[in-house]
């Protein structure tokens, strides 16, 4: 191999990253490769979710800066690097009829404008690999949803010179594979309820479940699984950084480790671009690559 691999990983808020595909970034890490996390928004408009934080007036004063703190934190956790988009949090409206989005907001930024500035981090950057939301945005926030269109845009963007000139953008650069984090699937939610079950645990999946099949979700197509077990109390220790966004004591972490590294001990992607041979499933989001790097 002659060539320095590098992923780049594109989500809407600081503590994505640590809920989604983090243990395989901290594989990669591991292995040598170089990963960068861009980051959308801010998370300006995000609620705290920790109930032993809310009311903190400091906290909702100041929630930009607590945010960035946190995800300083949960970056050098990862052993990856992080660069900001800077765009403003759209924030998750609620209600019927839903209210309009904020002025301003990243949800309502032209998308070809909007992916310019991923094109830039792209072509600054020369991953070989992309991670992103699916068109549904993992799930329905209008952040999420915007995350998934610019970086569509931005993945072909970045190697068309017309669309976004060299001169002011960087010189082009075109990412091989494009994939979509996939880490909340039917069949891992199953294998860990069933799981539990049957050691007579307590399952924190049994309403999950019944949602899934309340709406009828069509299973996503998973093309891809990593082998990434032994990072998963990095991914928990990032994910905790988050202390405004994660109830330490919550359902994220009911699952003992032992079960899930036994049995389901994988993140899994679904492969949406490849611009180079593949063979699915694969284990390797650089599969295709290596050989030619």
């Amino acid at each position: 191999m002659t060539e320095q691999l590098r992923l780049m990983a594109v989500h809407a808020h600081p503590d994505d990253e640590s809920s989604k595909g983090a243990a395989t970034m901290a594989k990669y890490v591991s292995e040598g490769v170089d990963v960068l996390v861009v980051t959308c928004t801010g998370g300006e408009r995000g609620s705290v979710l920790n109930p032993q934080l809310q009311g903190d007036p400091y906290i909702e004063e100041n929630i930009h800066e607590v945010r960035r703190k946190e995800m300083d934190e949960a970056r050098e956790i990862l052993g990856v690097s992080q660069e900001w988009l800077g765009f403003v949090d759209s924030g998750l409206p609620e209600g019927d009829p839903l209210p309009p989005l904020p002025e301003g907001c990243f949800a309502l930024e032209d998308v070809d404008t909007a992916s310019g500035e991923l094109v830039r981090k792209i072509r600054s950057f020369r991953p070989q690999v992309v991670t992103t939301y699916d068109e549904n945005g993992g799930y329905p926030h209008p952040d999420h949803i915007m995350t998934h269109k610019i970086t569509m845009v931005a993945f072909d963007g970045a190697a068309d010179a017309e669309k976004y000139p060299e001169a002011e953008f960087g010189p082009v650069w075109q990412p091989l594979k494009l994939y979509y984090n996939q880490g909340f699937n039917l069949p891992r939610t199953t294998a860990l309820h069933e799981a539990l079950i049957a050691r007579g645990l307590e399952s924190p999946y049994g309403e999950w479940l019944e949602r899934w099949k309340e709406f009828e979700r069509q299973p996503r197509t998973l093309t891809t699984f990593v082998p990434c077990g032994d990072f998963f109390e990095i991914r928990d220790k990032a994910l905790i950084a988050h202390r405004t966004q994660i109830d330490p004591d919550g359902g994220w972490f009911r699952v003992p480790m032992e079960i899930q590294k036994e049995v389901w001990p994988t993140e899994e992607y679904e492969l949406s671009k490849a611009l180079v041979p593949t063979s699915l499933p694969e284990e390797d989001l650089f599969a295709g690559i290596r050989d030619n790097a």
